[in-house]
């Protein structure tokens, strides 16, 4: 049997993420310098023998996926398929405002001054996660039980199935707080990020139903597919 990798990959830079508003469920389509960035990626991974291909629902993610797929020499016959729990969060009625409304809201809420005093007080993910549910006059929002689940299974899941099926390397493209997320409940020493790279990658290690964190928001793809 084959070592099961995921290589997670956060998707290409989108116009809410240039003009710096809030995107979670909502979504905007790639822009010219974000593309160019995945096709790079995508040449960067092209020599990867992927036995699987897994997106997020959104429609972000399903763009950056097809363009990766496009620079790969077996591109047209890995199975790809999307699954709606790798999504981003759902911010609820935060959404499509500016980042900077959402991160002045979410530490008030929290007692804390501003934003940087929040993550320099190593606030947690749940805290996070409770404030954007406490702001969501929506009621859309997830609770972080929810949120936990969500993410944990649909991750699980894709290593357990490759697992199961002999093993192999998959690439899975999510979400920039998702995969940060994902990392805390792999190890909860990883604390709160929202700086990862668009188009960088976190690869993982699945063995015996657990995951090792092997590389964490790696520019090196991108970086290899320029030369």
């Amino acid at each position: 049997m084959a070592k099961t990798e995921l290589y997670v990959v956060r998707h290409g830079k989108t116009m809410f993420n240039t003009v710096q508003r809030v995107q979670g469920w909502c979504d905007t389509p790639l822009t010219k310098s974000g593309v160019e960035r995945i096709q790079y990626l995508g040449n960067g991974l092209s020599d990867i023998p992927f036995v699987e291909a897994v997106s997020s629902d959104s429609g972000r993610a399903i763009e950056t996926m097809r363009r990766i797929l496009k620079e790969h020499p077996n591109g047209k016959d890995i199975p790809y398929h999307t699954d709606e729990r790798i999504r981003e969060w759902c911010f609820g009625s935060l959404e499509g405002g500016y980042d900077a409304e959402m991160w002045g809201v979410v530490p008030r809420i929290l007692n804390f001054p501003d934003y940087d005093n929040m993550i320099a007080n190593h606030v947690s993910f749940e805290d996070i996660c409770n404030a954007i549910y406490d702001a969501d006059t929506a009621n859309w929002a997830e609770t972080y039980q929810q949120l936990s689940t969500r993410v944990w299974t649909g991750f699980e899941d894709i290593a357990h199935r490759v697992e199961r099926n002999g093993g192999g390397k998959v690439v899975v493209v999510s979400h920039g707080l998702t995969i940060a997320f994902l990392m805390h409940l792999i190890n909860e020493e990883n604390t709160v990020r929202v700086d990862i790279d668009n188009g960088s990658v976190t690869r993982l290690l699945y063995e015996n139903g657990k995951f090792t964190i092997e590389e964490f928001a790696s520019t090196a793809y991108i970086e290899k597919g320029m030369n």
